[in-house]
């Protein structure tokens, strides 16, 4: 499988406040999840995700209102 290396993420504003969404750029770590899925994640590591058709799934998920578990992502060249 050929698998992009960096990917921008769109996280949505905080729900009822109107801010405007974060984009996250993620990078290929060589790891991958239990069904054999790159994860990608940020510099610092602290975001993680797997990418399946163009959609971002964390890995942990934080608890509590307006946390999304399907997220836009972008290829990057």
């Amino acid at each position: 499988m050929n698998t992009l290396s960096r990917y921008a993420v769109t996280l949505p504003g905080k729900p009822g406040r109107h801010g405007p969404p974060e984009v996250i750029i993620v990078h290929a770590t060589g790891e991958t999840t239990a069904d054999g899925r790159p994860v990608f994640a940020d510099t610092v590591g602290t975001f993680r995700v797997e990418i399946t058709d163009g959609i971002a799934r964390p890995l942990a998920v934080p608890a509590g209102p307006g946390r999304h578990t399907c997220l836009l992502a972008q290829p990057l060249p």
